[in-house]
């Protein structure tokens, strides 16, 4: 069993890897989606130690969050599992909207808290910023919920660094989840001086870099059609990259693992992360990612990986 890690000032206990479940019923995001396959994911995570599950209501328009529900449920142990859920989308007809109105927040919270069969959700996001809606009254909402007992940690999404400082006003924001990634480190000259010195804990999304990271690429490799369209898929950029991927290789093989293991391995380096919730779509995935625990590296190896993907 994992040692647990502590979420930056919060009480929340957690592996320090989790799980995204952007495949767990996220039909919207992903075609032919296989509900079994998701709920054997979750199940084999759970059955592996890994108490930290982050959903939203967007993955599969509250979908992800009933599957999740279900299936910690069953468990019966919901005390021992923390659950990240977010909330900004509203649908508007065909359209979708962000809010993060109070009302808005709240509304949403009730209703995830019903698909997700629980009576509190350890770690509430708003997802995504409006345009409209100060953020600190914003986060006041969320405040007023962890208050009630209804969430248990605060935390904001995809917010500029000018909006987390108006979030954070009052000095309620617990976590901050937003891109980050050996290919994309701005966050770290962005972000991360902040977040340190207000002990918000960073959770990276898009770590392994849309799978670019997982080492499974070569240059013959298909890169699919939504894959094109991302900076480090282009030409030129795509096969440096591969380069560089190819260096950490040498250092995961010195260790017997896989590069996609070493790079989980060194983002728990940064001593604002102490969680990665790297996305699965089947069970075997969720084991090769655990794997990343059983990796140590040395400073050495952690500043020469620095080196290899410069900031």
């Amino acid at each position: 069993m994992a040692k647990h890690t502590r979420i930056g000032k919060t009480e929340l206990y957690v592996n320090p890897i989790g799980l995204g479940t952007n495949a767990v019923g996220g039909h919207n995001l992903f075609p032919n989606l296989d509900e079994e396959a998701g709920r054997e994911l979750v199940r084999t995570g759970l059955a592996q130690g890994i108490n930290f599950l982050d959903t939203a209501y967007v993955y599969g328009l509250g979908r992800s969050e009933e599957i999740i529900g279900e299936i910690v449920k069953e468990r019966g142990n919901r005390s021992e599992i923390v659950i990240a859920s977010k909330a900004a989308h509203q649908l508007n007809g065909n359209d979708m909207v962000l809010d993060n109105s109070p009302a808005f927040l709240k509304q949403a919270v009730e209703e995830s808290l019903k698909r997700l069969q629980t009576d509190y959700i350890d770690l509430f996001y708003i997802h995504f910023p409006d345009r409209d809606t100060p953020k600190d009254e914003a986060v006041g909402a969320l405040k007023q919920l962890k208050d009630e007992g209804k969430i248990r940690a605060i935390g904001v999404s995809n917010f500029s660094l000018d909006q987390l400082i108006e979030a954070n006003k009052d000095g309620y924001v617990d976590v901050y989840q937003g891109e980050y990634n050996l290919i994309s480190r701005d966050a770290e000259k962005e972000l991360f001086p902040y977040v340190t010195e207000q002990q918000i804990s960073f959770v990276p999304f898009y770590p392994l870099a849309s799978g670019l990271l997982t080492g499974k690429y070569n240059l013959e490799t298909e890169i699919s059609e939504k894959n094109r369209k991302r900076p480090q898929f282009q030409a030129g950029v795509f096969e440096k990259n591969l380069e560089k991927i190819e260096r950490v290789r040498q250092i995961a093989a010195t260790k017997g693992a896989e590069v996609s293991q070493v790079i989980l391995a060194w983002y728990l380096s940064r001593p604002c992360i102490d969680v990665i919730i790297p996305g699965a779509k089947r069970a075997d995935q969720v084991l090769h990612n655990l794997k990343t625990l059983q990796i140590q590296l040395t400073a050495a190896e952690i500043q020469e990986i620095e080196q290899i993907f410069p900031l």
